[in-house]
């Protein structure tokens, strides 16, 4: 009996050191197949939202540790503890702010459809009773799905394969963010010049991380103020 005792006892020490985290690290959770905002260089995650938290991290007198997980779960990352933050350009939604913090905006975007050159679709209004690609859980699902009954929407886990299923005309267009379009459409595909919707981008974490929270407020508005941020963008797009 003591020795089951006390093998219990040594797994759960394990357990509890192996689950502790680096004090000296501030982990951020994002989705890396989003650019400029984060994607992968050189086997690194790199991109806007991850010189943001390099410099929120600078300010702690920490290092950023970057975790690539699913986008419709960082929400629950954060929540749990098990990310600081989640950089991912992430959307204010009421139903979100229930669940976690959100800092001021740093970035405003624009929701555009993507088509196929051979597509006659001109809006939004084109598309009743077709169909549109989404990345799950993002800010265009959510649209599409409170206000164009009309329209089917289809959920991929990657806008990679949102993309695809419109190279496949398996679906009629894409609603996603302006500048990652940019980066993922080719020859063959067409952005509508007119948005569909227009949002901004924050970061978010626990609720009761208000000390963060302000830091994160401080360093963006700092990296707006010296222009730090537009230079992200234009380092990271290539431009």
């Amino acid at each position: 009996m003591k020795k089951i005792s006390f093998l219990f006892l040594l797994v759960v020490v394990l357990l509890i050191t192996g689950c502790k985290r680096n004090n000296n690290e501030i982990v951020m959770a994002t989705e890396a197949t989003f650019p400029p905002y984060e994607y992968y260089s050189d086997g690194k995650i790199v991109g806007v939202d991850v010189d943001i938290m390099k410099e929120v991290a600078k300010e702690l007198g920490k290092k950023l540790k970057v975790k690539d997980v699913q986008f419709d779960s960082i929400i629950s990352e954060v929540k749990s503890g098990k990310s600081d933050v989640g950089a991912a350009g992430i959307s204010y939604s009421e139903e979100r702010a229930k669940q976690v913090a959100f800092s001021d905006s740093y970035m405003d975007s624009m929701q555009v459809l993507v088509v196929r050159n051979d597509s006659k679709v001109e809006s939004i209004i084109d598309l009743y009773d077709k169909s549109v690609a989404v990345q799950l859980g993002t800010v265009a699902d959510t649209y599409l799905t409170d206000n164009y009954s009309e329209i089917k929407v289809v959920r991929e886990k990657k806008f990679l394969a949102a993309i695809q299923d419109l190279k496949d005309s398996k679906v009629d267009a894409v609603l996603m963010d302006y500048v990652p379009a940019k980066e993922f459409v080719d020859d063959s595909l067409n952005i509508l010049e007119e948005p569909v919707l227009v949002d901004s981008y924050s970061v978010i974490v626990d609720k009761s991380n208000k000390d963060l929270l302000k830091t994160i407020n401080k360093v963006i508005k700092r990296m707006k103020k010296n222009g730090d941020i537009d230079k992200s963008l234009l380092k990271h797009s290539g431009d």
